[in-house]
């Protein structure tokens, strides 16, 4: 009879463990979440602010720079239910505005486009791999709640189930050139 009860007590301190370390893996997948949705927020905020700066710098065409400026303040402003659209927006104006590669160009040779092009460059390259990293995280918290102990034994607590974030952030052909 003490065999029988001690090994019932070792199985469920066992199983203790093991559900102690899926909570505890689970929340190590909400924070890395949490921490890759502030980078990528950082890198879309950061992207908006470039893109705004070469609008305004009377580098482009007026009819480029109003595209730009409208796109690149709509996504800083956006609620956060707007947010996905108005980042695709402004992924679409830099394609629409970079779509030639002269035009890359004429920022480069103005004064401080140099700088102002590579700063660009770089947003619109980092910002896909930001949100790669947001989704992948997503992803695998994603897989982790939808097994059955999981949900039996609710490990997840109060935290709302993580969101991917879908946009289109495809940069423009003639900065990705640029990256190489």
């Amino acid at each position: 009879m003490t065999a029988t009860l001690i090994w019932i007590l070792v199985a469920l301190l066992a199983i203790g463990l093991y559900l102690s370390w899926t909570a505890g893996r689970l929340d190590r997948l909400h924070a890395r979440i949490d921490a890759a949705r502030a980078a990528l927020d950082a890198q879309l905020l950061r992207r908006a602010s470039v893109a705004q700066e070469v609008a305004t710098s009377g580098i482009l065409d007026p009819a480029a720079s109003i595209v730009l400026y409208e796109a690149a303040h709509a996504a800083r402003q956006a609620e956060e239910e707007q947010r996905e659209v108005a980042e695709s927006e402004l992924s679409q104006a830099l394609r629409a505005v970079f779509a030639d590669p002269r035009q890359v160009e004429v920022v480069r040779e103005a004064p401080g486009g140099d700088e102002a092009a590579r700063e660009l460059t770089e947003a619109a390259r980092r910002v896909p791999m930001a949100r790669r990293f947001h989704n992948d995280a997503v992803g695998a918290a994603r897989r982790l709640r939808e097994h059955r102990k999981v949900r039996w034994f609710r490990l997840a607590g109060h935290a709302p189930f993580p969101l991917a974030f879908e946009m289109d952030d495809e940069p423009p052909a003639a900065l990705a050139d640029r990256a190489t």
